[in-house]
């Protein structure tokens, strides 16, 4: 079964400099990689992916952050949401929001390390409430990438 999700850069990024591949986080992008997840996606978030994943500091390799944006350009489906009228505390994740939320028909997640930042709501969740959700589907084979 495919989920779609909006997957918050802290999840991407924490896949990458992750050095367990069991994590949660390294699950949820394997999960993209494997077909499972199909990522949700806006020109705006895949501006801050680019600029978060390259800042200096995180040493992430171009190839690696290429392949990522890759996958979710090609794995993904890009998304024009309607405004929701919402008011964050970081608005800058506004778009992250909006995304998912225009795509609730198809019960779409938004998956981020700081729920703090979003409204509480059942389809914001974790990126280990994500790996439960797929597990729960009978898709616990989650493969190396």
């Amino acid at each position: 079964m495919e989920h779609y999700a909006v997957i918050d850069t802290n999840v991407l990024l924490s896949a990458l400099l992750s050095k367990n591949e069991d994590s949660a986080t390294v699950k949820v992008l394997d999960a993209v990689f494997e077909g499972k997840i199909i990522p949700l996606y806006h020109q705006d978030i895949l501006a801050e992916y680019d600029e978060v994943l390259h800042r200096e500091k995180f040493h992430l390799h171009e190839e690696t952050i290429q392949i990522v944006l890759g996958a979710v350009r090609q794995y993904g489906v890009e998304v024009f949401p309607q405004p929701t009228g919402a008011v964050l505390i970081d608005m800058d994740d506004l778009v992250f929001y909006e995304v998912a939320m225009e795509k609730r028909d198809d019960d779409a997640y938004l998956v981020t390390g700081n729920q703090k930042y979003y409204p509480s709501r059942n389809f914001i969740i974790t990126p280990a409430e994500m790996v439960a959700i797929i597990e729960a589907t009978g898709e616990n084979d989650f493969k190396e990438m």
